[in-house]
């Protein structure tokens, strides 16, 4: 038996509640978006893979249910170690795929916890599982890494919202380190004031949720931009400025006057606006990619936002 996995990458917008005095942290928003990794799975006597993270997954998920085997051919990558979610959305495909193959019937927060991903921030989960715009309600503080944070809000992100997402090359190398040491940062991380915490929360409920149900794209993006900032701000000894590099801080300066929102997402250093109408995200992409040209390269593209999630196709 063969699958195919189409399954989105993810931006980040940041998480709401990292102090935690409610019984629950983190807590995350973001998006779903059209620029998808491809995987072929089949039924194998072993484990092979021209991908090294694949094949690391799939034995994983092998030992686990103690299976056969499997093989992967990872057909399009997204960029890893960037901010949109490469091994997290690696992982729940294969793990997905499998379980496909082999009949386990599993959810995708059941393979999230078999696979170790999601349990901090649920953000890629339910980019898989249901797409568009994401609020995930974090986890409780007495189940670290023991649960899934639930889903509290979905919404499909508008047609014509258009995400011109760039990713430059020179701060590459640096966040891959610092995100070698993400696991150790996130269990000492210190505690966010109440007061930003709640500020943040608002901004949430108040501010962005309503303005996408309304289809406010300016409104939206002030509450997005706002949010991503103040985050920015609290990450700030961790990633070395509001942003983790000077060449993201001007890229998102230049976005910010042309989109709805500029916002980094997660450690970065991909950072990502929202326009409205294709010439406009044409537009803005063209005058990135010289940006980038200009400052060690980097890659720029459009996406609209993915409203379905993975799709698994048998052949």
């Amino acid at each position: 038996m063969r699958v195919i996995v189409k399954a989105p990458a993810h931006l980040h917008a940041g998480n709401f509640d990292l102090t935690g005095d409610l019984g629950r942290l983190f807590g995350t928003v973001g998006f779903a978006i059209d620029y998808p990794l491809e995987i072929e799975v089949s039924r194998y006597w072993s484990v092979e893979s021209n991908d090294s993270w694949a094949k690391l997954y799939a034995q994983h998920f092998i030992e686990r249910f103690k299976l056969e085997g499997l093989r992967v051919n990872v057909k399009r990558r997204i960029p890893g170690f960037c901010g949109l979610g490469y091994h997290t959305t690696l992982a729940l495909s294969i793990g997905a795929a499998a379980s496909r193959i082999y009949e386990l019937n599993l959810s995708i927060e059941e393979i999230a916890l078999v696979m170790r991903r999601g349990a901090i921030t649920a953000l890629g989960v339910y980019a898989l599982k249901v797409g568009g715009f994401i609020v995930e309600g974090g986890f409780r503080v007495d189940r670290r890494e023991q649960m899934i944070p639930p889903l509290i809000f979905r919404y499909p992100v508008p047609e014509d919202w258009l995400f011109v997402v760039a990713i430059p090359e020179k701060p590459r190398e640096q966040m891959a380190k610092l995100r070698e040491k993400e696991k150790g940062i996130l269990r000492e991380l210190k505690v966010m004031p109440k007061s930003l915490s709640s500020d943040l929360s608002r901004i949430v409920l108040v501010k962005i949720i309503p303005s996408i149900i309304e289809g406010d794209l300016e409104s939206f993006g002030e509450g997005l931009t706002s949010f991503n900032s103040m985050l920015g701000d609290f990450w700030r000894e961790y990633q070395g400025g509001r942003y983790c590099h000077p060449i993201v801080e001007e890229g998102i300066r230049i976005m910010s006057s042309k989109a709805s929102c500029a916002c980094q997402s997660s450690w970065g250093p991909a950072f990502y606006g929202i326009v409205k109408g294709e010439s406009k995200a044409k537009a803005l992409a063209d005058e990135l990619k010289g940006f980038l040209e200009r400052n060690g390269g980097g890659e720029v593209f459009c996406a609209k936002a993915n409203n379905s999630g993975m799709t698994i196709m048998e052949g």
